[in-house]
C-alpha cells in the first residue's frame, strides 16, 4: 500500500489537467481493486456546473450532469450531512424517497454502478466534495480492500480534494473584479507574510512573475498597495 499511495501523490503533484488528475485516481484504485472511483464537488450557487472527475462511463456522467442529478442525489446528500465515510447499494441505504432518486439508482445500476463507498470531504474552507469507489456489486475483493485501507483511501480521498481545488479553481469575482487562480494564491501568500522570493519558491515561480500577479490583482482591484488587495479578500471571504 505504501508503494501505491506514494505513485499516487507523485502523480498528483505532476498532475496539470482533469485528465492527469483522473489518471492518478484511476491508477491507484485499479491498484487497489476498486473498479472506478468519481470525484464531485458540487458548486456553491445554483446555476453553476458541478466538478465530476470519474472513471465512469463517460455516457453515464454526462447523463448525470445533463439531468442535474447532483440536486436529488441520495448518496450525495448523505456525504453533505455526515462526514465519516459510508457504504451504499442495495439494502445498505441511503433510502430513495422519489420516483426521480429511484430512477436515477436504476439507471446508474446499467452502468455497473449498484453499490459503493462513498468517503465525504469537508475542508477547512467550507469547499465540500464526495468521492466514491463503485462497483457492479459488492465483491469479497471491494469488501476486503474497502475494510483494509479505509484509512487509506480517506488520505487519498483528501489528497485528492487538496489537489484539484490548487490546480483547477476557477477564476474568483471580488467585488465586480475577476482574479485568476495564480492572483489569488499570490495574494494568499502575501498575507501570510511570504515575499515575492519565498511565495514564488513555494509555487514553483519567479518572484518576478509572484510580483506580475499581484500588480495585476491590484489593478483589478482598484487598490494601491499589496496590504489594501489582501484585505479585499478577506472581507469578501467573509461575507461568502
Amino acid at each position: 500500500m505504501r508503494c501505491t499511495f506514494q505513485a499516487f501523490v507523485d502523480r498528483l503533484v505532476e498532475s496539470k489537467s482533469p485528465d492527469d488528475l483522473r489518471q492518478a485516481m484511476a491508477k491507484a484504485a485499479s491498484a487497489l481493486d476498486l473498479c472506478s472511483f468519481a470525484y464531485l464537488a458540487p458548486p456553491r450557487t445554483g446555476s453553476a456546473t458541478p466538478l465530476l472527475i470519474s472513471s465512469y462511463p463517460t455516457t453515464w456522467t454526462s447523463h448525470y450532469l445533463r439531468r442535474n442529478y447532483e440536486r436529488i442525489d441520495p448518496v450525495l446528500a448523505q456525504a453533505f450531512r455526515r462526514p465519516e465515510p459510508f457504504r451504499w447499494g442495495e439494502g445498505l441505504g441511503p433510502a430513495t424517497r422519489s420516483d426521480e432518486e429511484r430512477e436515477m439508482f436504476e439507471e446508474a445500476a446499467k452502468f455497473g454502478l449498484r453499490c459503493g463507498f462513498t468517503i465525504p470531504v469537508h475542508d477547512s474552507e467550507g469547499a465540500f466534495a464526495a468521492v466514491t469507489f463503485a462497483t457492479d456489486e459488492c465483491r469479497a475483493s471491494f469488501e476486503r480492500t474497502i475494510d483494509n485501507q479505509m484509512w487509506a483511501l480517506q488520505l487519498m480521498a483528501m489528497s485528492f480534494h487538496a489537489h484539484v481545488r490548487r490546480k483547477l479553481a476557477p477564476d474568483v469575482s471580488i467585488g465586480g473584479a475577476t482574479l485568476s487562480r495564480r492572483e489569488i494564491q499570490c495574494l494568499k501568500w502575501a498575507a501570510e507574510g511570504k515575499s515575492a522570493w519565498e511565495a514564488g519558491r513555494i509555487m514553483g515561480i519567479s518572484q518576478h512573475t509572484v510580483a506580475f500577479h499581484l500588480e495585476n490583482a491590484k489593478a483589478k482591484l482598484g487598490v494601491r498597495s499589496t496590504i489594501q488587495a489582501v484585505a479585499r479578500i478577506a472581507a469578501a471571504n467573509r461575507s461568502l
